[in-house]
C-alpha cells in the first residue's frame, strides 16, 4: 500500500488504544526504508520522515481538534497518516484523497477495513 500512497493523500488509522495503529505505521514506513525505530508520536504530536513521498505520523490523541496545530502545512507535500483522525478539522480533509482504515479486535486478534479515496465519498 505505501508504495502507491502519494505527497497528498491522507490515510485516516481508528481503532481503539492497542489495535495497531501505530505497528501499521511501521510496516508502511519499512515498506518506504525507514528502518529505524518508529514510536507514536503521542507527545509529539507529529513527526516527519524524509521517504518518498515524505510522510507525517500525526497522533492526535491528546487534542480535541487539529485547528492551529499547523498540520495543514504539510497535507499537499506529504502523504500523512492520522491516528485518531475525529480530531482532524473537517477542512484538513478537503479536496484530497482520504484513505480509512479502521482497526477493530476481534475473536482471532484483529480485523483491519480499509476503505479507498473513491469508496469514501
Amino acid at each position: 500500500m505505501a508504495r502507491g500512497w502519494r505527497a497528498g493523500d491522507i490515510v485516516l488509522l481508528s481503532g481503539d488504544l492497542g489495535a495497531g495503529k501505530t505497528t501499521f505505521v511501521r510496516g508502511v514506513l519499512a515498506g518506504l526504508g525507514v528502518h529505524e525505530g518508529v514510536r507514536s508520536p503521542t507527545f509529539n504530536l507529529f513527526q516527519i520522515f524524509q521517504t518518498k513521498p515524505p510522510v507525517l505520523h500525526a497522533d492526535l490523541y491528546r487534542l480535541q481538534s487539529s485547528t492551529g496545530l499547523g498540520i495543514e502545512d504539510y497535507l499537499d507535500d506529504q502523504l500523512c497518516l492520522i491516528e485518531w483522525p475525529d480530531r482532524l478539522a473537517p477542512e484538513h480533509r478537503e479536496g484530497r484523497p482520504v484513505w480509512e482504515i479502521q482497526f477493530d479486535f476481534c475473536e482471532r486478534g484483529r480485523r483491519v477495513t480499509v476503505i479507498a479515496p473513491n469508496e469514501s465519498q
